[in-house]
């Protein structure tokens, strides 16, 4: 696991999108930077190459929020030009996420499998991102709500009883289920996943939540 890290609540934003779509990762970072209460940075790439080249200036920068905007699946993640496995993104991102929070937004990448991948030993604070296909318009909107009403809340961090309530609330609004991973460390070394889901609106008008928690099957090595 890497080093605690000194950052500041600020937005690092990288987006790897198909050519000629939209790109929501941008408009999100120019509506977050207009309003003057989240400083984001953006960063646009389209191989795996120029992915650990970017994942680097995070590592570097003094950011605590990552977010990834991106295509992908059940079991991958896609650039503009490349596909990588979550073993592949794991092996990047794991090192760099320690005290930090993850974010992506892309179709089906957010689940238990991604989450095995990143969490243990990361020192990864919670994953969050949506679990079905989404609009860039809708996805623009979503985050940038929720990044702005996080803010809002408490500009110097995110608390989970702040983001679960505002993922619940985005999550009905727009009718799009969205998922909440976090890792915490058992005495024995293994981890407890805690899964959030925040479901969409019924038909009926009534919001649900579901939350399921199982021990993670994955030990550490003898690191703390």
């Amino acid at each position: 696991m890497s080093s605690a890290t000194c950052t500041t609540p600020d937005l690092f934003i990288i987006e790897s999108l198909s050519e000629g779509n939209f790109a929501e990762g941008k408009v999100m970072a120019d509506i977050l930077n207009a309003t003057g209460k989240r400083w984001c940075e953006y960063l646009n790439i389209r191989t795996k190459i120029e992915l650990e080249w970017a994942v680097d200036r995070f590592a570097k920068s003094d950011h605590r929020y990552l977010h990834l905007s991106c295509h992908g699946s059940e079991t991958s993640m896609s650039t503009t030009l490349q596909t990588l496995s979550f073993a592949e993104l794991g092996a990047i991102l794991k090192p760099v996420l320690n005290e930090r929070r993850l974010f992506i937004s892309a179709c089906s990448m957010v689940n238990s499998k991604l989450a095995e991948m990143i969490l243990p030993e990361s020192g990864c604070f919670s994953m969050i991102g949506p679990t079905k296909k989404i609009g860039f318009g809708d996805a623009a909107l979503i985050w940038a709500s929720f990044y702005h009403l996080m803010s809002k809340r408490n500009q110097k961090a995110m608390k989970r009883h702040d983001i679960l309530d505002v993922v619940q609330t985005l999550s009905s609004t727009f009718r799009v289920p969205m998922d909440y991973y976090t890792g915490t460390r058992r005495d024995d070394g293994s981890f407890l996943y805690r899964r959030v889901r925040a479901k969409a609106q019924t038909e009926q008008g009534s919001d649900e939540r579901e939350v399921e928690q199982r021990r993670g099957v994955v030990h550490s090595s003898g690191r703390r």
